[in-house]
């Protein structure tokens, strides 16, 4: 399910072990790392309780999306404790290394933002705004609508179109590592690459490994 790359070689994940695997002893694998580039993982914390369907480092802090509660996970030991804040329904979550406090939520109704990282509800703190999935830099939002338009925008309530996925990706998950080099996943399980920041795009991975330009 969730899976974020914090460092060289440094990698977070969770959702569920494999059903062949004899030793799992719960269908939830809460928060697992990997520092060797996926060789080998280990279990951080929350295993048998969190299902985190999304996981964002933000500086100092890591957000996670927990499936079971709809809540808000945040962390400022790499993980290995958690504080609860608040639930929401949400598909997926967003936060700035620059921005640590401010976290973008994707829901139903469009985009959620807290300035409080992920604190309080119903007390005001998430804002409604508009967008399907989005990542965020300091100054710029970037979403990837249901459509596999790429759009971008600063503050969640208006957008600019600024390209469109290749022809036929059905849209699952976007990621940027700047605002310029962005990464979206679709349903197919092929990862597509932009370096311009998603004006044009270049498929990199397909199921059967092969691979072609946009």
């Amino acid at each position: 399910m969730a899976f974020t790359v914090t460092g060289p070689r440094t990698f977070l994940a969770s959702g569920h072990p494999s059903l062949a695997d004899p030793t799992a002893t719960s269908p939830h694998l809460g928060l697992i790392r990997s520092t060797d580039a996926a060789q080998t993982w280990t279990t951080v914390s929350a295993a048998g309780e969190a299902d985190f369907h999304s996981l964002q480092q933000a500086g100092p802090t890591l957000y996670g999306l927990d499936s079971q509660t709809s809540q808000i996970w945040a962390s400022t030991d790499a993980g290995a404790t958690w504080e609860r804040r608040a639930k929401i329904g949400a598909g997926d979550l967003a936060a700035h290394a620059g921005t640590p406090q401010k976290v973008w939520a994707t829901t139903r109704d469009g985009l959620a933002r807290s300035t409080d990282g992920g604190g309080h509800m119903p007390d005001g703190s998430w804002h409604a705004g508009s967008g399907r999935r989005g990542a965020a830099a300091p100054d710029q939002l970037i979403a990837l609508a249901a459509d596999g338009r790429i759009l971008t925008g600063s503050d969640g309530t208006s957008w600019a179109e600024r390209g469109r996925l290749p022809e036929g990706a059905r849209p699952a998950v976007l990621t940027a590592a700047n605002p310029t080099h962005l990464l979206a996943g679709d349903t197919s399980d092929a990862v597509h690459e932009s370096k311009d920041g998603g004006r044009t795009w270049t498929t990199v991975h397909r199921p059967d490994h092969e691979t072609t330009g946009h």
